[in-house]
């Protein structure tokens, strides 16, 4: 298993260098896949509306973004520990860059397969940003300060993700509405996306310059050694990482499910009655909670326990979506939204309770939780397929089961002993 996302325990005084500089360089990076990720909440209703198409064959954009996760996330780690993180940064950057530029002869073709050819090697560079990245964070400074850290660039990712509805409905939806595209079946509106991702291709391009041409502090990937003749057991043999690599598929599998119907959703008749080009704006009000409520739960964990803060949040968001399902008019469209606002500390929080205790293991533990993103690709998808057969507002009822395991999670799933086979207990209990 790729151990690229190696957590540091180091509990001593540090006395290093500052690499502040670096890093706000590096927050570029966070900001720029989360604005990315995000777009395709955007570009799901609209292709549906160009190729007439119905919602499970909408959600295949997601599920070949997300897919690309847990294809790539092992091979980029290999990549990343031959090259370095530099090297993997401007890696990830020219293949994401690749990836915009194929969004130009794919809405020439007006091929929908070309689509998700494109956003398949687009996500392959972001994984192998993310791979590289977040380590390389970590990495930089005190050991005992590298969640803090990484808090920190994780809420630019989140102002990339609240941001970019904005963008697409800007030069996406409202450029379709203009030209009255946007009716379904009029495959000229494929042409829309042809400027917005040739630009961003070329931000890419600048980007990969930058970090080809800057002066970056050295730091490799390494691994955990571990002494001749001592045996330690394998990160799967812990019931709570197992159990929240589960949680992080269910988790990251609701948040995108939710944000890719959230357009089409806010323009049912009996919800918000909404144009896509306006229910595009109220996209940004479902990211921008998340990064919200993610300034907000770094310092209620100061005085909360984790689990205490994920568990009042996982049945916030079940009792919000039971609102979603049965509910109507302005309470169920606020209430949508307003998961996001749940959503906001869970990603965070399930990922470090999944790797605590875990010391020598911690890499590979932390690669298993990458792996589990493709909840991302298969959890829409079934909301998609049932969308198809009983209705959208009714299939919200995916997201919410999933909600409800992450409460399990929280309660029960997550504990864990201090010790060596302390964590088989879990099983018995």
């Amino acid at each position: 298993m790729a151990e690229h996302l190696a957590i540091h325990s180091d509990n001593v005084p540090y006395g290093g260098p500052n690499y502040t500089a670096s890093l706000v360089v590096l927050t570029t990076l966070f900001f720029a896949w989360g604005f990315i990720s995000c777009l395709n909440d955007i570009l799901i209703p609209h292709l549906k509306s160009v190729f007439s198409l119905n919602y499970t064959q909408a959600i295949l954009i997601q599920f070949c973004f997300y897919g690309a996760y847990f294809i790539v996330s092992l091979p980029a780690g290999v990549l990343v520990r031959r090259i370095g993180y530099k090297g993997g940064i401007v890696a990830g950057l020219l293949v994401a860059s690749l990836g915009c530029l194929m969004f130009y002869p794919a809405a020439s073709s007006k091929l929908y397969g070309a689509f998700l050819a494109a956003l398949f090697v687009l996500a392959s560079g972001i994984t192998i940003l993310q791979v590289s990245a977040n380590p390389y964070v970590a990495s930089l400074g005190n050991p005992a300060t590298a969640s803090s850290r990484m808090n920190l660039t994780q809420a630019f990712n989140a102002l990339g993700t609240t941001v970019a509805p904005f963008f697409g409905s800007a030069f996406i939806l409202s450029a379709a509405a203009v030209t009255s595209s946007s009716l379904a079946g009029d495959l000229n509106g494929a042409e829309t996306v042809k400027m917005p991702y040739i630009f961003l291709a070329l931000m890419l391009g600048v980007l990969a310059l930058v970090f080809i041409r800057i002066d970056l502090p050295n730091s490799a990937p390494h691994t955990a050694r571990v002494t001749s003749g001592s045996r330690t057991e394998s990160a799967w043999t812990q019931p709570h990482l197992v159990l929240g690599a589960l949680g992080i598929f269910l988790y990251v599998g609701a948040e995108v499910a939710i944000g890719s119907f959230l357009v089409d959703y806010l323009s049912l008749k009996d919800i918000g009655g909404l144009s896509h080009h306006e229910a595009a704006n109220y996209v940004a009000y479902y990211w921008g909670g998340a990064m919200v409520g993610r300034f907000a739960g770094a310092a209620i964990m100061r005085v909360l326990k984790a689990e205490l803060i994920l568990l009042f949040n996982a049945i916030a968001a079940m009792l919000l979506l039971c609102i979603v399902i049965f509910g109507g008019g302005h309470s169920a469209m606020w209430s949508v939204l307003l998961v996001g606002l749940c959503n906001s500390i869970m990603f965070p929080t399930i990922f470090s309770l999944a790797i605590r205790n875990l010391g020598v293991n911690t890499g590979q533990g932390s690669g298993i939780l990458c792996l589990a993103i493709v909840g991302g690709a298969l959890v829409p998808l079934c909301q998609g397929v049932l969308a198809d057969r009983v209705g959208l507002q009714l299939a919200f009822a995916v997201p919410m089961f999933c909600y409800g395991y992450i409460v399990f999670y929280a309660a029960f799933g997550a504990r864990t002993g201090q010790g060596p086979g302390s964590h088989s207990r879990l099983l018995s209990q």
